[in-house]
């Protein structure tokens, strides 16, 4: 039987004026045409691995029912921890030791599950583990359709939901909830990421991103089992 995992990331832009030189702020907001469009460019810095960097990756064994979350618990200083609560490991430890982990699980599986994970996960997963010097196990970023035999190791439900974008597409608190799927966005949601780094919840926000992890699992399974051809 193959081994399956489901994995997703949070991300926290950098500090816009710490962080990046003259020249990169500068080259980031020569075409905002105001105030408002710089602050936003500012908040959205998190969406690039350019510009950003990874707090939080959840994984899930889709057949033991176990996972594992790495995450910065804030932004200054912490001690390297772990612990365990309902078949959940959490590891606090900075980015490049998240990503360390990261590729030390991942290469144990067949197959990995996730939401939008060829567009936004896997290539800011592979950039930043580059940028740290960090070894990557396996190569994630697989042709995007089907091989001739049916198989591809990496399963992104985005694309599968939308037929590789011939459809509409929606996030996955829409698709939760449009197949009965309790959804983790009821608590809170991705823009809420920075601000509770920053006040140092970032377990919290591990604990968030594992409930993304399990409702991306759950969605899996409902639409594996509407496939009578496998």
């Amino acid at each position: 039987m193959l081994s399956r995992v489901v994995f997703d990331i949070e991300t926290v832009g950098l500090d816009f004026d710490k962080d990046l030189d003259q020249v990169q702020q500068e080259y980031l907001i020569k075409y905002a045409k105001d105030d408002e469009e710089i602050r936003l460019i500012k908040e959205g810095l998190g969406l690039y691995p350019l510009t950003g960097k990874i707090v939080t990756v959840a994984m899930y064994n889709v057949d033991s029912d176990r996972g594992a979350v790495f995450y910065t618990p804030s932004l200054g200083e912490f001690e390297t921890s772990e612990f365990e609560e309902e078949n959940v490991k959490y590891y606090a430890c900075d980015e490049k030791e998240i990503l360390e982990h990261f590729w030390e699980t991942i290469v144990k599986y067949d197959r990995y599950i996730t939401f939008n994970g060829r567009a936004f996960d896997i290539p800011f997963i592979r950039i930043r583990s580059a940028i740290l010097g960090v070894k990557c196990s396996i190569e994630l970023m697989t042709p995007r359709f089907r091989t001739s035999n049916g198989f591809n190791p990496h399963i992104d439900l985005l694309e599968e939901l939308t037929f590789n974008g011939t459809i509409k597409r929606f996030n996955l608190d829409f698709y939760c909830k449009a197949f009965g799927i309790k959804s983790p966005k009821e608590t809170m949601c991705g823009y809420d990421v920075t601000t509770m780094i920053k006040e140092g919840k970032g377990l919290e926000v591990a604990r968030y991103c594992y409930g993304d992890v399990l409702a991306t699992a759950a969605l899996f399974r409902k639409w594996d089992a509407s496939f009578s051809v496998k």
